[in-house]
């Protein structure tokens, strides 16, 4: 007989990063003041184990899939991701529970002396071991010399005050939920930046067949208009079939229109050294937000997105 969900400790598997962590302790809290016992498990996936750039590794799914395993083998019950390092596949046996509402989703940008990016000086260093945020940053026409660059928040900080690097560009969101957003030089307009997909949100992931536990943690966590969101960010990442270290930024926008709730959602594709870029957006119904993002994807296709992104390594 399985334990009732209240009356057994919940394993949170999480990185053990500083900011899964903090990540997973979100959840945690949440949980427990819903009156549940919980635990966090930490566990080292393959991206923390290298200091390689994430494409030489494949990309998609370094951070997740001994996570997923440790769920399938009932070693956690529950698993807390960084939702843009999910792959959009889904997983066989397992389904996310729970979309918590959204941090700030921008990138953000921590200088040595303060200045902003369009303030550095020609030929500056800005690290970052995306290729989205390589293409973005290049195509802003500031001279800007982009290096890859790994580690966790703290070590990409540490590379600034040291002087190894001028710059660096980061997720608003992980500057805040470690305490550290006052560091950030500027957060980004998406004007000149689009995130990557789901970024700032989290997923709450456990097995399918842990009905009782999928409900509570839906209760408890799921977040309607987050979920809405990047549920259609990702669609559009799905169908440009692209990974989530693909040159792709999408942001959904969710506001009160005419004839109720509309989902405002843009995207870009840019080309390797930033030569050529690729924007487009659609605007309808929330309730169409998937269908819409497929719909936009077609579009960016039928323009060239895919030739793009075979650009990039």
């Amino acid at each position: 007989m399985t334990t009732p969900v209240r009356e057994r400790t919940l394993r949170i598997g999480t990185r053990r990063s500083a900011l899964a962590l903090a990540q997973a302790g979100q959840v945690a809290d949440v949980l427990r003041a819903g009156g549940h016992e919980v635990e966090l498990v930490e566990v080292v996936t393959e991206g923390d184990r290298t200091s390689e750039v994430l494409t030489t590794l494949g990309g998609t799914g370094v951070f997740v899939a001994e996570l997923r395993e440790r769920l399938l083998a009932g070693d956690i019950d529950v698993a807390v991701h960084s939702l843009k390092d999910l792959p959009t596949a889904p997983a066989d046996g397992l389904v996310i529970a729970a979309v918590p509402m959204g941090a700030d989703p921008r990138d953000a940008v921590v200088t040595r002396d303060g200045e902003g990016l369009a303030q550095l000086p020609t030929g500056a260093t800005v690290g970052t071991g995306s290729p989205r945020r390589t293409a973005q940053l290049l195509a802003l026409g500031f001279g800007l010399s982009v290096v890859p660059i790994r580690g966790n928040v703290d070590t990409r900080l540490r590379k600034v005050a040291s002087g190894d690097v001028d710059a660096v560009v980061l997720a608003a969101a992980g500057l805040a939920r470690l305490g550290r957003l006052d560091e950030a030089a500027e957060i980004i307009d998406p004007v000149q930046m689009l995130p990557a997909p789901g970024q700032g949100a989290l997923a709450v992931e456990c097995r399918s067949d842990a009905a009782a536990l999928r409900s509570t943690l839906g209760e408890l966590l799921d977040d309607v208009d987050t979920r809405a969101a990047v549920s259609a960010e990702r669609r559009l990442l799905a169908t440009l079939e692209a990974g989530c270290t693909a040159p792709v930024g999408a942001l959904a926008d969710i506001a009160e229109g005419e004839s109720g709730q509309e989902i405002y959602l843009r995207a870009a594709v840019v080309s390797v050294d930033g030569s050529r870029a690729l924007r487009m957006s659609i605007t309808g119904p929330v309730a169409d937000g998937d269908e819409l993002a497929s719909r936009l994807a077609a579009n960016m296709l039928e323009e060239g997105a895919a030739d793009l992104i075979g650009e990039n390594p």
